[in-house]
């Protein structure tokens, strides 16, 4: 899976939810995928909140593989700035 079949697979959900913060998901060489309220692009921007995963992880998490909150406990997510809206990502997964 591509990080644009990402963007595809999440941009139903993420146009239709309620989440009113901004997110990245820094993948590094892999790429980034960021969510702003109710729009999702692979275009860098600052946000209030960037989660550093690895890509297998962040698949892994998408397709409901890996639970963000245990992830969060085993080290696989660093997480930079406002963690509350990271709680938020169970609304978009």
């Amino acid at each position: 899976m591509s990080m644009d079949a990402i963007v595809n697979d999440l941009k139903g959900r993420v146009e239709s939810s309620d989440f009113d913060s901004s997110l990245k998901f820094d993948c590094g060489d892999d790429g980034i995928l960021v969510i702003d309220g109710n729009s999702i692009s692979t275009d860098n921007q600052d946000v209030d909140c960037t989660i550093g995963v690895s890509f297998e992880d962040l698949q892994s998490l998408i397709a409901g593989d890996l639970d963000p909150t245990a992830a969060f406990m085993q080290g696989k997510f660093t997480i930079d700035g406002d963690m509350s809206i990271a709680m938020k990502l169970s609304q978009l997964i």
